[in-house]
């Protein structure tokens, strides 16, 4: 079971950033995607906001990060870890455009992007830039379908929908991945359809652990049901950790202890047919945060089995 991380800095929701993360900037972004290369971290992820109205601010914040931007950053400072979007509102966008940036830092980064897509849920966003909030499902499904051409192997994509058509337009440079793998974020009926047919993996949401198994056994019937036989990269967002004894207040759902017993919980998403874990630690400050990652890569998740 891979583990994967949000990074912090980069989107200060009040739903989840820690204090420290407000003072916080790119060199922080550094030493914490350092950490994450040589932690065994499978990704880093980057969120995907492009302008927040006021009558949200209070609780998401106006702090979002670019993901291309951002990702691109980290891939001149990291070797091994790869790169995700989590997720990208690819609907707000043409998809040669998506293409032209992701294509970029998935040749700059030597082939590790993954693009995580979503629908998106904020109305606003949507109008200033003149793209039909209640169609984004449609549209978000077609788009992907669109990027899956014009980031295959092909400098000259084609792709004809409804709502774009493009041939004969030449892009390089070109991914360095013959595929660029796709999950799909959401845990909405439809947005468990579009990972099912449309993903190589599937990003929830924050689904509670009991909620799991039934969306699991549901994106696999409609998986086989659509024919698609290739793998699926089945995700799952943790409970906030905190290796070890904390002498602070991390919160109530916060999983705390010992690596065997903070291993002995996360495996039982592998149990449920998890692929991989996001993780993501209570923390007081840089310091702590790369040293709460290095135990979990050193001391837990060598216990996952």
């Amino acid at each position: 079971m891979a583990y994967g991380m949000q990074l912090p800095v980069q989107s200060q929701s009040a739903l989840f950033a820690e204090a420290w993360e407000a003072d916080a900037g790119p060199r922080d972004l550094v030493e914490i995607a350092r950490t994450a290369d040589r932690a065994g971290f499978a990704y880093l992820a980057s969120c995907d906001h492009v302008a927040i109205p006021r009558r949200l601010a209070d609780a998401m914040g106006t702090t979002w990060y670019d993901p291309v931007a951002t990702l691109s950053y980290l891939a001149g400072v990291t070797e091994r870890v790869r790169l995700l979007s989590h997720v990208a509102i690819v609907g707000l966008r043409h998809p040669l455009l998506s293409a032209k940036s992701y294509a970029t830092l998935d040749h700059l980064s030597g082939g590790r992007l993954i693009l995580g897509v979503g629908a998106g849920h904020v109305a606003e966003e949507f109008e200033a830039l003149g793209v039909d909030f209640a169609r984004r499902g449609p549209l978000l499904d077609e788009t992907v379908d669109a990027l899956r051409a014009a980031l295959g192997p092909e400098e000259y994509p084609e792709h004809h929908g409804t709502q774009f058509t493009f041939d004969g337009l030449g892009q390089r440079p070109r991914p360095a991945q013959e595929r660029v793998p796709v999950w799909v974020g959401g845990s909405s009926p439809a947005a468990v359809r579009r990972a099912a047919v449309r993903g190589d993996g599937w990003l929830p949401q924050g689904d509670p652990r009991d909620r799991l198994p039934e969306r699991i056994a549901s994106l696999r019937q409609l998986r086989a049901e659509a024919g698609v036989e290739s793998p699926l990269t089945i995700g799952a967002i943790t409970e906030p950790l905190y290796v070890g004894e904390p002498s602070w207040p991390v919160g109530r759902r916060t999983l705390s202890g010992k690596p065997e017993a903070l291993a002995e919980s996360l495996r039982a998403y592998a149990a449920m047919g998890v692929h991989q874990i996001q993780v993501r630690f209570r923390s007081r400050g840089r310091e702590e945060l790369r040293d709460q990652m290095a135990a979990f890569g050193a001391e837990v998740a060598p216990l996952f089995g």
